[in-house]
């Protein structure tokens, strides 16, 4: 790379290349303190903010098409009524010391749930210790959201008793083929380069089939905390009945300032593919930059981890064509600031 880079920058795609290993040593981590689940299976629910919650989010899309349980990802300090003593919930706090999550922790406790923690430490940690629940440790001092594969892993871990047979062997598999993959995506002339340049100075739309709705929600906030610029994501065929006729009514002065980032899974259900190519053409049509994305992988995991890869490192792109240091979150720090010392009530 060019001696210009930022130093943000460089340090960010060391740890977007760490992904994969990541990714295994936290399934790992989490494989160990998962329990075996009976024949009556609880709900499970999974509970933190930004880039902790998005790894719940990520896993999510596979355990709901692979596994015997459902899993509801919460983004607040407020449990359902549902969640008691039958119910399982998955705390994810990448720093240890979000107030939500801290709360939600204390919540769940008072509505006796089984808690499980995955954390790099701080309060949650100390506060799980103490009270005799089990936590799945990651390292410590990263972003939280470059932490994704670690806290993504260790999610799928500590459920992996619930799918028909165990994805240690598939994790590694995809993990070695990933690296080669994170190799490509990196060059100057690569994917993540030329979607880059596709999308330029415009506003990025990220729509994905809903089983991959989470991967969008990955692209949108990797773009607006690395690239600093605004992006917006949503579901198909959702959107078909909805934001298909704010698309067809847009005028062309706004549709040149647009570009539409469709990603695409080999496996998706024939009407949803014509969909999506019926959207691909009135966005064209409109004056819209189209950018399709297939996640060419049959297998799921695969896909969503390749998405992962590649949207990281487009982020970096658009954060380098900004010249803005993708490490840097200012605004949300003085947001902790100005809130204070929130912390958790009693339990």
């Amino acid at each position: 790379m060019p001696g210009s880079v930022l130093p943000g920058t460089v340090r960010m795609r060391a740890l977007a290349a760490d992904l994969p290993d990541g990714f295994v040593a936290g399934f790992r981590a989490g494989l160990e303190v998962a329990v075996p689940h009976g024949n009556g299976l609880p709900r499970v629910f999974a509970v933190g903010m930004g880039g902790s919650a998005i790894a719940a989010d990520l896993a999510r899309g596979v355990v709901d098409a692979e596994s015997r349980v459902g899993l509801t990802v919460l983004r607040s300090p407020e449990l359902p009524r549902a969640l008691d003593a039958s119910g399982r919930i998955v705390i994810v706090s990448y720093s240890g010391e979000t107030w939500e999550t801290l709360r939600a922790y204390a919540a769940a406790g008072r509505q006796g749930a089984h808690r499980t923690v995955i954390t790099s430490g701080g309060t949650l940690a100390e506060q799980a210790e103490e009270d005799g629940v089990p936590v799945v440790r990651v390292p410590p001092g990263m972003p939280a959201r470059a932490a994704v594969g670690h806290l993504l892993g260790g999610v799928l871990g500590l459920l992996d008793p619930t799918f028909p047979e165990s994805n240690e062997d598939r994790v590694a598999g995809i993990a070695e083929r990933l690296r080669a993959e994170i190799g490509r995506y990196v060059r100057d002339r690569g994917p993540a380069a030329e979607l880059a340049d596709g999308i330029g100075d415009r506003w990025p739309f990220v729509y994905a089939e809903s089983g991959f709705l989470a991967l969008a929600r990955r692209w949108k906030t990797q773009i607006e905390e690395n690239a600093k610029r605004l992006a917006t994501f949503d579901e198909v065929p959702e959107l078909f009945h909805n934001a298909l006729a704010g698309w067809s009514g847009l005028r062309r002065t706004e549709a040149a300032r647009c570009a539409a980032v469709l990603l695409e899974w080999s496996q998706e259900v024939p009407l949803v593919r014509q969909g999506f190519r019926y959207f691909e053409r009135l966005l064209t049509a409109r004056g819209v930059r189209a950018l399709r994305v297939p996640l060419a992988s049959e297998d799921r995991l695969e896909a969503v981890l390749r998405g992962v890869a590649l949207g990281d490192q487009l982020s970096l792109r658009l954060a380098e064509r900004r010249k803005v240091d993708p490490c840097a979150t200012d605004a949300i720090e003085r947001l902790k600031s100005t809130l204070g010392p929130v912390g958790a009530p009693a339990r």
